[in-house]
Parts: C-alpha cells; sequence; structure tokens
C-alpha cells in the first residue's frame, strides 16, 4: 500500500492532473523495472498471524532490519510502520502484511538479486524471533479479528469505509497479498498501448499466479480467492475499464477517471483528514468539506491516485496488479512475464495483436473464469491454458531480444526467470492446484502442513 507523497506544488489549473503523469514519459534506455511483493508472517509455534507490538512482532521484524541491515526508520504518530533504503522501501499493508517495493533496476537479473536480499534479511530477523513468513494469495486459516490492523490512519479511515461500498473491502485489507511490477512508458501512445495489453491480459497473469485456493481454513471454490476479493471490494475503484479500450484514451482520460473516483483522505501535517466519499472535483474548486476554502497540491493528487485499484494502474509508471502472492521464484517470473511482454516492441505489437479483437464482456469473462478455474478457465470460447502458452511465448521472445546478460555475462538473457510459467504450461498446474493436490492428497485435510512447506 502506498505511504504518502510529498513535493507537489499547487494545482493552479486542471492540466496539471494529466501533465503529472506525462512527466513519468522516459526514453527506453531509462525505462526501469519495479517490483512489489507482500508476504504473511506469523509465530512459527502457533501458527497465528504476528502482532503489530511485542517480542514476536512486525514490530520487532522491521526493527531488526533497520538495527541490523541498515534500513532508515518511517514512523507515523510514533509507530514505525516501514524502512527505507537505496531507493527501495519496506511498508506494512493493513492486516500486517511485509510488502517489498523494490527500487527502479534496469534488469530482472538486479530485482531478483533485491528480492532474494530482502527474503534472506527477513528470514534471518524471523528466525532470531521465533517467526516465519509464507507467500500466498489469500491467508488460508485465520480470520478477521486474528488479523490485526496496522496502526496507519490511512488504514483506520479505509478499514471504516470499506463495508459501506462493497462485500470483500476489509478481506482484502487484511487477509490478501500480492507480487506486482510496475513499468515505464516513453510517450502517452506507447502508455495506451500497454495499458491496453496490462488490462487483457491480466488475467492470464491472475490465471498463471493462482496461489489462493483455502480461506478461513477451507477450500474456497477459487484458485485465486484474492482475485475474487477484488472483484467485491468497491466496483468505483476496481474492475477491468472498458474506457481505456475507447478511442481518445489518454492521460487526460485517466485523470478524469480518477476524479470521478470517491476519496479516501488528505494528508497533512502528518496526519489523515477524513474525507471519506467526498469529490476532488469539489477539492479543485476549494469546496471540500474535509478542508473548506482549501484547495489541493500535487501531492495530494499523487495520493488520491493511489486509491483507485483497477487490474492495471497508471501513476508516472504502470502498476501491473493482478497476480497473487507466491512462492520465492515466482516472484522474479511476474516481472519477466511483463518486461517480455511490454518492453520490447514486437513483443507489445504481439500482444496487441493476441487481444485487440475483444470486446468487454470478453474481458470480464476471462477475469471472472481466471480467478474460479486459473489455468484451467475456459470462457467465450477461449481455453485459458492455451492463451497463457501463446502469452508466455510472446514474453520469452521479448525478453530474448531485450538480450539483457546476468550473473557477468554468464547468463545471456533474462528468458529464465520465465522458468516456473513454463513449467505451469508444460503441466497444467499453478501453484493453487499444488496445493489442492496436497491438500486432499498428502496432507489429508490438515491445511497446517501449508506453513511448514511453503514457507519461505
Amino acid at each position: 500500500m502506498s505511504i504518502p507523497q510529498s513535493g507537489g506544488g499547487p494545482i493552479t489549473h486542471h492540466a496539471q492532473l494529466a501533465e503529472y503523469m506525462a512527466e513519468g514519459c522516459k526514453p527506453r534506455d531509462d525505462w526501469r523495472i519495479g517490483t512489489e511483493h507482500e508476504k504473511f508472517g506469523y509465530c512459527k509455534d502457533s501458527l497465528l498471524p504476528l502482532p503489530y507490538d511485542g517480542e514476536r512482532s512486525i514490530h520487532a521484524i522491521l526493527a531488526g532490519l533497520r538495527d541490523r541491515f541498515g534500513w532508515s526508520p518511517v514512523e507515523e504518530g510514533g509507530h514505525l510502520i516501514g524502512l527505507e533504503k537505496g531507493g527501495a522501501n519496506v511498508s506494512l499493508e493493513p492486516g500486517g502484511q511485509l510488502e517489498l517495493s523494490g527500487a527502479p533496476l534496469e534488469t530482472i537479473h538486479e530485482t531478483c538479486d533485491e528480492v532474494n536480499q530482502h527474503l534472506k534479511e527477513v528470514q534471518g530477523v524471523a528466525d532470531d524471533i521465533g517467526a516465519r513468513f509464507i507467500g500466498l494469495g489469500a491467508a488460508p486459516e485465520w480470520t478477521h479479528e486474528q488479523m490485526p490492523l496496522m496502526p496507519k490512519g490511512r488504514y483506520k479511515l479505509m478499514n471504516d469505509y470499506m463495508d459501506k461500498v462493497g462485500t470483500h473491502g476489509t478481506q482484502m485489507m487484511r487477509r490478501t497479498c500480492t507480487v506486482q511490477v510496475n513499468l515505464d512508458f516513453s510517450s502517452e501512445a506507447d502508455m495506451v498501448q500497454k495499458m491496453r495489453v496490462a488490462i487483457a491480459l491480466q488475467p492470464v497473469a491472475t490465471a498463471l499466479f493462482a496461489n489462493s485456493p483455502f480461506f478461513e481454513g477451507k477450500v474456497n471454490g477459487h484458485k485465486s480467492w484474492r482475485s475474487r476479493v477484488w472483484r467485491g471490494l468497491d466496483n468505483a475503484r476496481t474492475g477491468m475499464l472498458p474506457f481505456v479500450f475507447e478511442d481518445g484514451f489518454g492521460f487526460e482520460r485517466w485523470a478524469e477517471y480518477v476524479l470521478d473516483v470517491p476519496m479516501y483522505f488528505v494528508y497533512r501535517d502528518g496526519k489523515y483528514v477524513d474525507a471519506l466519499g467526498q469529490s476532488f472535483r469539489d477539492f479543485l474548486k476549494g469546496e471540500l468539506p474535509a478542508l473548506p476554502g482549501e484547495t489541493p497540491t500535487l501531492s495530494d493528487w499523487a495520493d488520491h491516485m493511489t486509491t483507485v485499484f483497477p487490474e492495471a494502474r497508471v501513476k508516472k509508471f504502470i502498476e501491473m496488479r493482478g497476480a497473487d502472492g507466491g512462492p520465492w521464484r515466482r516472484l522474479c517470473a511476474l516481472p519477466a512475464f511483463w518486461v517480455g511482454l511490454t518492453y520490447d516492441q514486437t513483443a507489445l505489437d504481439a500482444a496487441w495483436d493476441l487481444v485487440k479483437g475483444w470486446d468487454a464482456e470478453i474481458r470480464e469473462a476471462l477475469r471472472v473464469a481466471a480467478s474460479v478455474d486459473g489455468l484451467q478457465a475456459k470462457a467465450v470460447g477461449i481455453d485459458m491454458h492455451e492463451l497463457a502458452r501463446e502469452t508466455v511465448a510472446i514474453a520469452e521472445a521479448g525478453l530474448k531480444a531485450r538480450a539483457r546478460p546476468g550473473a557477468g555475462g554468464l547468463v545471456p538473457d533474462e528468458t529464465h526467470f520465465l522458468n516456473a510459467l513454463k513449467e505451469s504450461i508444460e503441466t497444467g498446474k499453478t501453484p493453487a492446484d499444488e496445493l489442492l493436490e496436497k491438500y486432499h492428497g498428502d496432507w489429508d485435510g490438515d491445511l497446517s502442513r501449508i506453513y511448514e512447506e511453503f514457507s519461505y
């Protein structure tokens, strides 16, 4: 979940809203990769979630990373709620899920090294206090009451609002985890093409990374319960966004969409001001009930942009948001998937050719089918397994064309990071399928076995 933005001057004219995104345009040589992932922490003996405070706690994990590995603290209201170092940050999701938001890096080799280093650091601190972490799309057993709400003002406001606008909002906050990648664009036209490919193919990512078949100790009937949760969160700020595929889509149209999304808050003097359900359009006119007479800054706009949650999101970069959190090796597979599809023009064109004939109904049908059946999904005459096979092949070709070597030149490109996905294509099994096989087989319905076998 995003941290408060800063450094933006006053908004004096409407065009600044679109210009804010346009400032993210970069020449191809300056494109970077930013990988984010979340994971659940728990007490090794009780198998219960880590509380915020105490000897075995989220606070202890953050303090250990700060003290042992040179991270700088981020505090809110006197609480340690995050860390920063070298362009990366560690933050907390509402239920205590620990998130790494990686630095912008040039290659997947580098971003994977960053992920590996972070998980080793976390593992070292966790071992010392009797904690562990696990990568799943949804908490397998824990109830809402067992997942403590972290001491962040943003989360208190969201928690109070979620049940008023949907059915699954508080589940999303406390009991889901994702992995995502943030990617650059060179121009408005490049952003448009990438966003259209991103939205259309998020269901493929959902299917390939499906890893949440359990919830509250039971099989839930979905390969990706996390994806199901997002479909029931808040229709005003989630979804597949049909307007992205309409003529005239660009930065201005995205700004208009975000303006129509009800607000959560305004961040002032280290505190979150309750603006739940209020209008940023009123804010621009100095008529926001939460701050009468006050007009927004660009950092207020940047904050508000972080409160829209569609399957892909534009800021000064594009966020790919469709995948469940998962096993260590799949944390590197997600950036490989999307970099391969979007950072080589031939691959991007091929990906667009694959989806350009779809309408909004097809895209939504695939989204729903992916959450239920994962790689086995079939919808509107499309076989997800075959679609995933074609998509991964395009991504592999894109990575080969990028030809970014690693390991001092010993590894010629980044294609090996797709191996986990290629195995799923070959076997037809995603992590969710493997979990279900174990649950119905060796585990004999004992879901507690998941912690020992699938923790980092």
